[in-house]
């Protein structure tokens, strides 16, 4: 090996006529590669939680050529052209060129990259967080299409790309970017960094790629489960008196519910984000709280980043030097990139709000807001990572940081899960106990076709938890029958969301709003929601344990069936429901693609077979849905109107035609017990040769009482829809195997 070659503990580092190129190995199917364009640097990552695996790795030089290589991955650095060869499985990604571009503005100094790669030919490329609404880039497959990486409402920004070729690029930079596709050329263009770290992550499977993501940038923790329940919100609930009497009429009229959200301006006179309530609306909080709550019903509260300079808690932060400079005229943005900071916003959180029982942290505007204005500011030491760099080079960042306050600061206060709602995010930002929602959109055919592209792309980048408002946040009259179609054919898709959350201004969207019969068919889809809660619990627990993808691209489970790659009104929702959305107006049948294998109506349980597209029915009250032959699917009691009243009772449906397990979760849904092996894991296998159902010994610490598993053979007419079914059999389970023949 050349003497101006450095071996590293797990790589190489390579000199290049300007800079040098630095190869690391995190695993054996992760490799770093970082351009530093000056002798001297120094690597600190707001978003990489991971530290290098000893991996076995094999260094030798060949000419021009230095190669390094794990059991999975090869890296080929050229160093007379300066190229770099990414090698696996017979895939090849190739780094023909960077440029790195000293730059000065607004008096800081930085560089601008970019990069120039060759890619495999015939794959779809998905991530890059959340582009809809606003953005004209909005797409599926982002081949042949351009994606700009810069936080705005409708738009969040993960610099994570994923190829159905079964790798994923993460790029570990914080500035505004651009990414183009043309042909096999992937352009990438950032603004400002002081050097260029990328990770390059290999599956095959999609999955693994996922996983690969979330152990460098953080497990995405447990939500609590009423997070997973329906959530009722407007802009706005004016007054104390509204709010708990929209909460009570959800219980008078045996509609299932578990969180209602408080949104902005109930400070009222004493300014924009006062941490206060205005008493001529809200006379006593923690009264309403508490009647919410003896209601079964969780509370969640708008809380914004930007405070009225005319507030106290505003003079409060200035005085602590906790107010970023170059924000509105009359406002103040918290300076989140302080820890001092960070931890004085979750304080007054805590004394205002959380004293008082509130459940959940919307954390609204979080791109944020004002970010146009502060990248003209002329401030140049707020923040805290010791250089005083300038905003231009953490553009994107802000959200992350915003959620780590709230996270942390609840962790050390309570054990009691962290939910927060925000508007954006960025790489990481799964470890914070985040939801995140695709912004202010309108309400229209168009934008609904768009959201599932959004969603879609949103969980590819590695973050499972979103929602849109359903129905738009700029919305139509409920009392026009175009508006009210709509409106059920969004609220059906968000029903298989990951979170099934109702949003928006200029009319209410409570269920009774829209009239008698819309009302009957909200209501059916909200209780299929609390059906299907044991089944999306234990996904969420697939989540954490597994880095599991709850909202998938048919590519996800289908990588070797091409016909799917483009497919972008179905995915699957966990591993065995396939939702088609119904996106046009007037429309009572679609044409569906079913891949490889038999399938079951869940409407109907007709069987059908895979590997070719279909026509099926879908009548205003009904969504597209198809399950898998294998599915032991678990469902929840029809009556439950809560989260936490399913447990001691659940019907199993099981669609023949193949062996099938799940592995059923239960634990107590508020705490963080679950990290101490407090929660239970109820295997359950169909065999189908046997014909026979082994529910399998409980692993785990959690106390399950006994369960009554009502089982139910799935036949056409039989087992299907949101009814509950006679079951074939029942067995009490206690926690000991049980094997049932049918």
């Amino acid at each position: 090996m050349s003497a101006d070659v450095k071996i590293l503990e797990n790589g190489v580092e390579v000199p290049f006529d300007v800079g040098k190129v630095i190869i690391e190995f995190f695993d054996s199917n992760i490799v770093r590669i970082t351009h530093v364009p000056v002798s001297s640097w120094y690597i600190h990552s707001f978003v990489i939680v991971a530290k290098p695996k000893q991996v076995n790795v094999s260094i030798e030089r060949v000419g021009n050529v230095v190669a390094i290589s794990s059991n999975e991955i090869s890296v080929y650095v050229d160093t007379k052209d300066y190229t770099i060869e990414i090698r696996f499985n017979g895939f090849l990604i190739k780094e023909v060129s960077r440029r790195a571009v000293k730059q000065k503005l607004y008096g800081e100094e930085f560089y601008t990259f970019e990069q120039i790669f060759e890619i495999e030919p015939d794959s779809v490329l998905h991530g890059f967080g959340q582009h809809a609404g606003y953005s004209a880039h909005a797409t599926f497959n982002y081949r042949d299409r351009t994606v700009y990486l810069a936080q705005r409402n409708t738009d969040i920004v993960v610099p994570f790309v994923v190829s159905s070729s079964g790798y994923g690029i993460l790029w570990d930079v914080y500035s505004m970017g651009v990414v183009e596709s043309r042909g096999n050329v992937l352009r990438v263009w950032f603004e400002a960094c002081d050097y260029l770290s990328y990770y390059v992550i290999y599956g095959p499977d999609l999955d693994r790629v996922i996983a690969g993501y979330r152990w460098l940038t953080g497990k995405a923790v447990m939500l609590p489960r009423y997070a997973f329940g329906y959530w009722q919100s407007k802009e706005r609930y004016a007054s104390q008196e509204e709010i708990v009497s929209v909460a009570k009429t959800f219980r008078e009229r045996g509609i299932p519910i578990d969180i209602i959200v408080q949104d902005w301006r109930y400070w009222g006179d004493y300014g924009w984000n006062a941490f206060k309530f205005d008493e001529k609306y809200y006379p006593d909080p923690k009264k309403m709280v508490e009647e919410i709550h003896k209601l079964n019903i969780r509370i969640a509260i708008s809380i914004w980043p930007i405070f009225e300079k005319k507030t106290e808690i505003y003079r409060e932060a200035e005085e602590m030097g906790c107010i970023m400079e170059g924000g509105a005229e009359d406002f103040g943005l918290i300076n989140v990139f302080k820890e001092k900071c960070r931890e004085w916003f979750w304080r007054k959180i805590n004394e205002v709000f959380y004293s008082i029982g509130i459940d959940g942290w919307w954390l609204d505007a979080s791109e944020p807001e004002v970010m146009p204005r502060l990248i003209y500011s002329t401030w140049q030491k707020t923040l805290d990572i010791g250089n005083g760099r300038k905003m231009i080079k953490y553009l994107n960042i802000y959200p992350l940081l915003e959620t780590k306050a709230v996270y942390e600061g609840q962790r050390k206060t309570s054990n009691r899960r962290v939910l927060i709602l925000t508007r954006s995010g960025f790489a990481g930002i799964q470890r914070h106990g985040v939801v995140n929602w695709s912004g202010d959109i309108t309400g229209d055919w168009t934008t609904l076709r768009t959201q599932i592209w959004a969603g879609l792309n949103y969980s590819m980048s590695g973050l499972p938890y979103w929602t849109t408002d359903i129905g738009g946040f700029f919305s139509g009259n409920p009392d026009t029958d175009g508006y009210r179609e709509l409106f059920i054919r969004w609220f059906q898709w968000g029903a298989f969301c990951p979170i099934f959350r109702v949003h928006g201004t200029y009319y209410p969207k409570e269920p009774w709003r829209f009239g008698e019969e819309t009302e009957k068919i909200l209501v059916k889809f909200i209780r299929l929601r609390y059906r299907l809660l044991p089944y999306i619990y234990t996904l969420a627990w697939m989540v954490y344990s597994q880095d599991y993808t709850i909202m998938r691209p048919l590519v996800m489970d289908f990588k070797n069936d091409k016909n799917v790659y483009n497919i972008d009104d179905q995915y699957m929702f966990g591993p065995f429901i396939m939702v088609s959305p119904i996106t046009t107006p007037s429309t009572f049948d679609r044409e569906i693609y079913l891949p490889y294998g038999t399938w079951y109506d869940f409407w109907t349980g007709e069987k059908l077979v895979g590997g070719r597209r279909a026509r099926v029915n879908a009548p205003l009250n009904i969504i597209p849905l198809h399950v898998r032959a294998g599915a032991v699917l678990p469902l929840a009691p029809l009556t439950i109107e809560s989260s936490n009243e399913y447990g001691n009772e659940i019907e199993l449906r099981v669609y023949r035609g193949r062996d099938g397990e799940f592995t059923l979760y239960i634990d107590d849904g508020e705490t963080y017990d679950y990290e101490k092996g407090l929660y239970a894991l109820i295997p359950i296998k169909w065999i189908e040769k046997e014909n026979k159902l082994v529910i399998s010994e409980k692993r785990g610490l959690f106390n399950i009482g006994s369960i009554k598993f009502k089982v139910v053979i799935v036949d056409r007419g039989k087992g299907v829809g949101v009814e509950e079914s006679k079951p074939d059999e029942e067995i009490e389970y206690n926690g000991k195997e049980i094997e049932l023949k049918l």
